[in-house]
């Protein structure tokens, strides 16, 4: 056992308390075994003899505030066992409530109507199950730990303002002339790292704002302008023709010169 190399690089990548266990390097004869070991619960082995440099160790991780250490066992494949405890790489602690990373929300639906832009937005789901069998949300585990942030603009503007709510829906004031964009990001304001999770898809509002509203008093001025100079000719223009029109008669009724 003593000459079997040891696991390095050992890292725990989680997103929504799915939690993996990464190392390197990959086993030639020999094999892997992982034992989850918590401060207060029993020793999990997952993984058991295995080639592969990655361990899904999600269902030993089920008391989510307890901090883990993960032992990465490096082992004799079957038959050759010399009963000499195995040589084992250690991980980093990992405690699953402050340092899994929060997932991107859904945005279930959005409205616009006048002045007040509405977001709904959906818990990601964990892993993690109730009794009924039915997925258990982050929320369902952080309580009113958890918090989304709204950030929103003018849609083609740069200035973004933000509003933060541990509900599901958001309803900011807008312009009712403008269309906005916008993404929604969870958050976890106690953890001391890793407070802000990934960030949603940007949806934008499509409403019909109309010409004006789109390139603002320039377009009116000129429009007004061209109606006015419409308007006038169309008054002046039959005013114009109606004198000519008098003129020439006038001419034809005249004697010619030198009869």
């Amino acid at each position: 056992y003593a000459a079997l190399p040891t696991a390095v690089n050992i890292t725990w990548s989680s997103i929504n308390f799915k939690t993996i266990l990464q190392w390197q390097p990959k086993p030639s004869g020999y094999f892997y075994t992982v034992e989850i070991h918590g401060q207060t619960s029993d020793i999990k082995k997952k993984c058991i003899r295995t080639t592969e440099t990655e361990c899904d160790v999600t269902d030993a991780l089920k008391d989510v505030k307890e901090t883990y250490v993960a032992h990465i066992l490096s082992v004799m494949p079957v038959g050759m066992d010399n009963f000499e405890e195995p040589p084992y790489a250690l991980s980093e602690k990992f405690t699953p409530y402050s340092q899994t990373v929060i997932g991107k929300p859904e945005i279930k639906n959005y409205t616009q109507k006048g002045s007040k832009l509405n977001v709904v937005i959906k818990d990601p789901l964990t892993p993690y199950t109730f009794p009924n069998g039915s997925f258990q949300s982050i929320q369902d585990i952080f309580q009113h730990d958890l918090e989304y942030k709204l950030y929103y603009w003018k849609d083609q503007s740069s200035g973004k303002k933000d509003t933060t709510t541990k509900s599901h829906t958001f309803e900011v004031s807008v312009e009712s002339t403008k269309n906005y964009c916008f993404y929604v990001q969870g958050s976890v304001p106690s953890r001391r790292e890793n407070r802000s999770g990934q960030t949603s898809v940007v949806h934008c509002t499509t409403g019909e704002r109309g010409i004006f509203d789109e390139y603002g008093a320039e377009v009116f001025i000129i429009v007004a302008v061209i109606g006015i100079a419409v308007i006038t000719l169309a008054i002046v223009l039959p005013v114009i023709l109606c004198k000519r029109k008098k003129a020439r008669a006038a001419r034809e009724k005249e004697p010619l010169n030198g009869v």
